[in-house]
């Protein structure tokens, strides 16, 4: 395939991408794609359907002379460019992992030629060269003592290597300054304490409502159904833990939830005209109940059973109370739309679909007398709206619109449009039609992927659903019965990363980006009622205190993760951080001694990154080590164990707490990473290749010296934490498939 070198403008799929400007568009609408990810596409589209390794991305991209978690960072990097794409690294489109070596661009790409050439334009820029093939990878560069001090940041900028563009030399003074502006006028306190809210507010006095999260749990939630006030919203609830699975129901601004039944099975709430409770779907494998529920939780009452299934178990009740709609199988290929009697559980079939069509997804108007449904040919490729009277008869196509109807119809408050799902360019996202059949649009608003809307008769509100590739938190319990991963932590995309467990096994602390920048959250073990510490957005690798009291944490003192890092602790009750090491070197990686008296740390203020410790009420630090070292924890065992350097791999090493020779861990412990690896009571757990290179965690066991293989993971995860029990472990997890319901207040 040939090498694209010289166009500023190129298409692949539905996108444009303007490698003068740094600017990506999807059929016309610009999507924020910047910095590191953008420059990796630009590098990837410059060898169409070649091989660009991990070590070329790193020497062209992540430069020797900065501070980065490299693997976590081009992990992070490429996660962001595939949610901007819509692709998905088990199914890419696009962007090809070829593991542990590197990504390869698999679509076509070609040039835009300019159709217009406007009078006195700048001259065109030309692509990002390629990389250069090389047979051999680039040797890492060592690292360097930085030249710097924080409020004198814009000397870095004469000193960074030559390769990189203009432009963006130009884009980091900018971006430095006003940092520099920042941290002087206002000062890295003032940062952590205030929070990144100005856009939030600006947005919020301009009266916008953006969508917000209505179910952050870490579970997977799905099928909202509001109460008939407007004020509450059912939903189905997937657990990872046993019992919670089932129907749920939450009150619009606040936090309490209602589980109103238990099984997996319990699907598609709709409340009753009343408000007064709750009708829903159970599948099994016999077939399908209907059951009704007590809005509140209580008796289950059966409606109605069939054993002629049906992939659609959506139910909707008629205003008036008396009916339900419901679909069920009518032959072994066809679906069609049934009328359920509330009083005595009769059912009639009020849609008549041929051989080749199934209907599916009831929807009764406001005023109940008309019912919206979908109809679909058998070859799974054509889907319509339908629109017929509550009583029956006469049939009428609504939406004839080519695009794949993807979910079930949903009518306005005001009956005169109808809601409903489906595709474009492969992306679902929501449309509304008049019922006067006029021309689908989009709700913008909605944002895309979105799925399965519902309508509030009243309080002019959305809910809908919403899937997401994020980087998420899982546990391992190691008991003989377990070994099997369950979520805690996900969010609608972006990452959530560090998980420590806190030392009374009850809480988690972790990073995430869910409000904008990367800063410290603590939460249930389960990830529930996650509440915010920080605020700086560029806050990293929390450690809890031994009293679980303080969380110890490292942040970025400018505005990129390049930047020198310094070490805060932060009280869990609440308050401003306190700095501890602040200064003109990288100060990474801290850790708690098992007494609280010392905080151990990775810097390279000697010349090379060794470990140092500083006492955690202040004062000046003391080296530990002097033949490299990052990443340490002092163990019961009276050794502090570290990783050998930060980069890929790294040999574990130890050292006794009161000084003495540097040794390397026998036998021999090689971690993924730097941060993959976690110390408990009794050994140490560590997640490194295994047979077949499966990514394997293992335990090193203090008393026996031995290491004993626990589970095989699918990824290598970065981070590590354990309970110190050793009962259970909790990690990372690129690319984990999330739903949310999301609500959009003020709709209209």
């Amino acid at each position: 395939m040939t090498e694209i070198n010289s166009s500023v403008r190129v298409r692949f799929g539905a996108y444009e991408v303007d490698l003068h400007t740094h600017e990506l568009w999807k059929h016309g609408t610009r999507i924020k794609l910047v910095g590191q990810p953008f420059e990796i596409l630009a590098v990837l589209i410059s060898r169409p359907g070649q091989l660009v390794t991990r070590e070329e991305l790193r020497t062209e991209l992540w430069p020797g002379d900065t501070f980065v978690d490299f693997n976590h960072g081009l992990n992070a990097a490429v996660n962001k460019l595939r949610d901007a794409l819509c692709d998905s690294a088990e199914d890419p489109k696009y962007i090809e992992t070829l593991p542990r070596r590197g990504y390869r661009f698999v679509a076509a790409v070609e040039k835009v030629t300019p159709t217009k050439v406007v009078e006195g334009a700048a001259p065109s820029a030309e692509l990002p060269k390629p990389l250069a093939g090389r047979t051999e990878p680039p040797a890492s560069p060592s690292p360097q003592v930085p030249t710097i001090t924080v409020f004198s940041s814009l000397e870095t900028i004469a000193d960074q290597p030559k390769r990189r563009p203009l432009r963006r030399l130009i884009l980091v003074a900018v971006i430095v300054v006003v940092g520099l502006w920042v941290l002087v006028n206002i000062g890295i306190r003032d940062i952590l304490r205030s929070g990144g809210g100005a856009e939030k507010r600006a947005a919020e006095k301009a009266g916008v409502h953006p969508p917000s999260l209505l179910t952050s749990l870490s579970d997977a939630t799905s099928d909202p159904a509001f109460s008939p006030d407007g004020n509450r919203v059912a939903f189905r609830r997937n657990g990872f833990v046993p019992g919670i699975s089932g129907i749920w129901v939450k009150q619009i601004g606040g936090d309490e939830l209602t589980q109103i039944t238990s099984s997996a099975s319990d699907c598609c709430p709709v409340w009753a005209p009343d408000g007064r409770s709750v009708a829903f779907s159970r599948l099994s494998d016999d077939g399908r109940t209907i059951y009704t529920v007590p809005a509140h939780g209580g008796t289950l009452q059966r409606l109605y059973f069939t054993c002629r299934g049906s992939k659609d178990a959506k139910l909707d009740w008629a205003p008036d109370g008396t009916t339900i709609a419901l679909v069920a199988g009518i032959s072994q290929k066809t679906s069609a739309i049934f009328l359920l009697s509330v009083e005595d559980g009769k059912t009639r079939q009020v849609t008549m679909p041929t051989e080749l069509e199934n209907d599916w997804g009831p929807s009764f108007s406001p005023d109940g007398t008309q019912i919206a449904f979908v109809r679909t040919n058998n070859d799974g490729y054509s889907s319509s709206i339908m629109l017929m009277s509550a009583a029956g008869g006469e049939v009428r196509r609504l939406e004839t619109d080519p695009r794949q109807v993807d979910g079930p119809p949903v009518w306005t408050a005001d009956g005169s449009s109808i809601l409903f799902a489906a595709k474009e360019s492969d992306v679902d996202s929501l449309w509304r039609v008049p019922v006067s059949r006029g021309i689908p649009t989009r709700i913008v608003e909605a944002g895309s992927p979105a799925w399965n809307p519902a309508v509030a008769r009243r309080g002019f509100r959305l809910a809908y659903l919403r899937m997401s590739s994020a980087r998420s938190i899982e546990q391992i319990d190691l008991n003989p019965s377990a070994h099997h991963a369950r979520g805690l932590v996900t969010s609608l995309g972006g990452q959530n990363a560090g998980p420590q467990i806190s030392p009374d096994g009850k809480r988690l602390v972790y990073m995430s980006d869910r409000a904008g920048g990367m800063d410290i959250w603590v939460s249930e073990r389960d990830g529930a009622n996650p509440i915010q510490l920080t605020a700086v957005g560029t806050a990293g690798s929390p450690r809890w205190s031994p009293d679980g009291k303080r969380v110890v944490f490292d942040v970025g003192l400018g505005p990129e993760w390049q930047q020198p890092r310094a070490i805060f602790v932060v009280n869990v009750g609440g308050g401003a951080p306190r700095a501890l090491v602040q200064d003109r070197f990288n100060n990474p990686a801290p850790s708690w001694s098992p007494d609280g008296a010392w905080i151990y740390f990775a810097s390279d203020r000697s010349g090379s990154w060794q470990v140092w410790k500083v006492p955690s009420t202040g004062g000046a630090p003391v080296q530990v080590t002097t033949q490299g070292g990052f990443a340490a924890w002092e163990a019961p065992d009276h050794n502090v164990y570290y990783a050998k350097h930060r980069d890929p791999g790294p040999e574990l090493w130890r050292i006794p707490v009161g000084g003495g020779p540097e040794a390397p861990v026998f036998p021999r412990i090689q971690p993924a990473d730097w941060a993959a690896w976690a110390v408990s009571d009794k050994g140490i757990f560590f997640v490194a290749s295994g047979p077949q290179s499966a990514p394997t965690l293992s335990f090193f066991d203090f008393s026996s010296l031995t290491i004993k293989s626990l589970a095989v993971l699918e990824e290598n995860p970065f981070w590590l934490g354990a309970k110190a029990d050793g009962t259970s472990v909790v990690f990372d997890v690129p690319g984990s498939e999330a739903s949310h319901i999301m609500l959009l207040e003020n709709f209209r």
